[in-house]
């Protein structure tokens, strides 16, 4: 009789859920099945989303939030944590509190906003984000809005990014990754632990179809992490693939399409 094959690399999304299938919980776990990893999740939120927006969204109890995640933890076990929409002040302090004492890499990608500039984040919650949930980050990986609102420093050129990454890691992250998707020219990024520098460079792909692009990067951030890759190795395959799955989206609907997290398993050109 055969021995049962070892498990994957474990790895939990507490985020979100997007009905679009194109950012959030789905995302996330899309991104983990690609990179060869076993994704797991806690679902803090429900959004009613599609290519053309966010059109509701209703926060889950503190409760449910926490015996997701104590299901979870306490049987199959983790190797990294990934985080995004948490909605509220009360969510973002219950999530702090269950990986606080968690001896895994764990990812913070700030989310505040949707690709279409919908609110994800109560205002009353940036507090808590900042002093509660920052100081257990293993990464943040804020973008330039989201970076405007922890800190209030706004970043119109590469040279800002420092400035940005200097800000948030006073929070409490070991790294910080500032994304500067949101500049002209190429896709440039930088990751820094306040002592070394590793700026992350790729051409802007000519897409529109970008949504979930965050939610992405983070998880495939976490996948690297949980199969033990550094976080500067971790961060440059996730760019990889992020931008190769950019190049990659699709239309779908009347709006803004999703990045192709799948686009690895087709072997169609252009996405390889």
């Amino acid at each position: 009789m055969m021995a049962p094959r070892p498990a994957p690399p474990r790895v939990l999304t507490v985020a979100g859920s997007d009905s679009g299938g194109g950012a959030g919980i789905q995302a996330d776990l899309k991104t983990m099945l690609a990179l060869g990893t076993h994704g797991m999740s806690v679902v803090t939120a429900v959004t009613a989303q599609n290519s053309l927006g966010v059109h509701g969204a209703w926060p889950l109890p503190a409760a449910a939030v926490t015996a997701q995640f104590r299901a979870v933890v306490d049987d199959i076990g983790v190797q990294a944590v990934k985080t995004g929409m948490l909605a509220s002040a009360e969510l973002v302090e219950t999530v702090a509190g269950l990986l606080r004492p968690l001896d895994v890499p764990v990812v913070v990608d700030p989310v505040g906003v949707s690709k279409h500039g919908d609110a994800l984040l109560a205002h009353d919650a940036l507090d808590a984000v900042r002093h509660r949930l920052l100081p257990v980050a293993t990464v943040a990986t804020p973008n330039l809005d989201e970076v405007t609102q922890l800190t209030g420093i706004t970043v119109t050129d590469e040279s800002g990014l420092r400035e940005a990454a200097v800000a948030v890691l006073a929070f409490g992250p070991r790294w910080a990754l500032i994304k500067g998707g949101h500049l002209p020219g190429d896709a440039v990024d930088l990751l820094t632990d306040g002592t070394t520098e590793h700026w992350l460079r790729a051409p802007r792909s000519d897409n529109n179809h970008t949504h979930g692009t965050g939610c992405t990067l983070a998880s495939a951030i976490a996948a690297g992490l949980a199969a033990g890759r550094s976080v500067p190795d971790a961060v440059a395959e996730a760019k990889s693939y992020i931008t190769r799955a950019v190049a990659a989206g699709f239309a779908l609907g009347a709006g803004i399409g999703p990045v192709d997290h799948g686009h690895a398993l087709r072997g169609t050109p252009g996405r390889s």
